[in-house]
């Protein structure tokens, strides 16, 4: 089985996602997993499916003519992470919001040399506080046998310099 990863982007209308899963499915496809949103009038998300091998090529060039009701971009998976190596460091941020929150998160993650698995993130109104508020859902890949512990200084650094909330799950 091929492991194709698919981006799209397009006009947000409706039937969008019942064309790319009619697509997926023509062509002998399974959706295994997606993250989908509308974004500022815009459609966008990610796709993760999986397609006999014999089918892929076929399946990438349907999709391709989704164009101009969807843009889809085809990625060829080439790892599967091995969940016995590692193991799933979940944290939240919350706190007012300002440009630069996502940068200084992710440059601690990386620095770490982690990888993100999911990184979540809106603003919300804060009534009571008459502003913008910004909250982050992080989930991050931890080899079995690395020292958390940088991350979480480094993290707590942050979260204190630029008055956010961290809650470590």
């Amino acid at each position: 089985m091929a492991h194709l990863v698919l981006t799209v982007v397009g006009d947000d209308r409706a039937g969008l996602v019942r064309a790319l899963a009619d697509t997926v499915a023509v062509h002998g496809g399974n959706w295994e997993r997606s993250e989908l949103a509308e974004l500022a009038g815009a459609f966008a998300g990610i796709v993760l499916v999986t397609v006999p091998d014999d089918a892929a090529a076929g399946l990438v060039t349907a999709l391709q003519a989704l164009d101009g009701m969807l843009r889809v971009t085809t990625h060829t998976g080439t790892h599967v992470a091995d969940a016995a190596a590692s193991r799933t460091f979940s944290f939240t941020v919350l706190g007012n919001d300002r440009p630069g929150i996502v940068r200084e998160v992710t440059s601690a993650i990386a620095a770490n040399a982690l990888s993100i698995d999911s990184f979540t993130s809106r603003t919300l109104e804060a009534p009571m506080a008459g502003g913008t508020l910004f909250e982050a859902e992080v989930s991050v890949r931890v080899p079995a046998d690395a020292d958390l512990a940088p991350l979480v200084t480094e993290l707590e650094r942050i979260a204190g310099e630029i008055q956010v909330d961290l809650t470590l799950a």
